[in-house]
């Protein structure tokens, strides 16, 4: 048994590899994941920080109070939204957009794809300053073509519902980038020879996509959902520049309740347990896509 474990580790070369890797994980998220879950059930606040004396073990005291808290429900509530409407949006146009551009490989096609990759990797603050000039209600660009049309002026910002709408059509129009791209190399990724079997078979376009480019897109369309669904659950960087979770915490979402806790009220127990179930949420939704998943097909 001794003889299996050194010959196990006789090849140190992998473990060299993969040290650094493991060593940051451990360091920058598994210790301050571990330290947050104990935090969570404590008191802990900015007297805390400065005397640990002041710190008291209170159990499932804040996690009982997340419950009860109607800024925290409204918060999982604007997620939920964010989530059903946000994401199949960013799925279906990173799609199109990327079955569009596979049809060509000229400049123009080129131009196209940098122009629409172009938003995901802008610096938020500078997308919230233009699109903040686009909302607004009395000079913006949206509502001045809404008036060439004598179509009355649509307050983006100021009513709870449409401001939600407005930040998912940012963060749609900035999301699309990236998610396009994946798809885009997926669909360079197949063989020519399926299609040419399917023109053969006398299969129009539109049966193609859907019996031949679709289902050879299932493990990028797999890692896109879950990978947005979980980027949507963390909804932050829109509200938190653009309304603050405002009007009447009418965009706040979880992620900025917990910012809004832990970094402006100092509470960082009660932020702590927030951002625990934030994470039970996250994993939840993400096993059952993984157990949803279909099973393999060779196509």
């Amino acid at each position: 048994m001794l003889n299996a474990f050194k010959s196990k580790f006789q090849n140190k070369h992998p473990y060299m590899f993969i040290a650094p890797s493991v060593i940051l994980l451990t360091i920058f998220s598994i210790i301050p994941i571990m330290i947050a879950f104990v935090i969570s059930f404590t008191d802990l606040n900015l007297k805390g920080l400065a005397d640990w004396s002041n710190i008291s073990f209170i159990g499932l005291e804040n996690y009982i109070e997340l419950f009860k808290d109607d800024i925290f429900l409204k918060a999982v509530y604007n997620t939920v939204f964010y989530v059903v409407v946000g994401v199949p949006l960013v799925i279906l146009f990173s799609l199109g957009i990327a079955l569009l551009l596979n049809y060509g490989s000229n400049k123009l096609f080129s131009f196209f794809r940098s122009v629409y990759y172009m938003p995901s990797i802008t610096n938020i603050i500078a997308v919230a300053v233009i699109w903040g000039y686009l909302y607004n209600t009395d000079y913006g660009l949206f509502n001045y073509l809404l008036s060439l049309v004598n179509v009355n002026s649509i307050p983006w910002l100021q009513e709870p519902t449409i401001a939600k709408i407005s930040l998912i059509i940012l963060a749609v129009w900035k999301g699309i980038g990236i998610n396009m791209i994946i798809f885009l190399a997926a669909l360079q990724g197949i063989p020519k020879s399926y299609y040419e079997a399917a023109e053969m078979d006398g299969a129009s376009r539109i049966k193609t996509l859907f019996h031949v480019t679709i289902p050879l897109l299932r493990y990028a369309t797999f890692f896109v959902t879950v990978t947005t669904l979980i980027g949507w659950m963390q909804f932050f960087e829109e509200p938190y520049v653009m309304t603050q979770g405002g009007p009447l915490d009418g965009t706040i979402s979880v992620a900025l309740f917990i910012y809004q806790e832990g970094f402006q009220f100092s509470e960082f127990g009660y932020a702590s347990a927030g951002s625990f179930l934030l994470f039970i949420m996250i994993i939840i939704v993400t096993l059952i896509q993984f157990k949803s998943k279909k099973s393999d097909t060779e196509y």
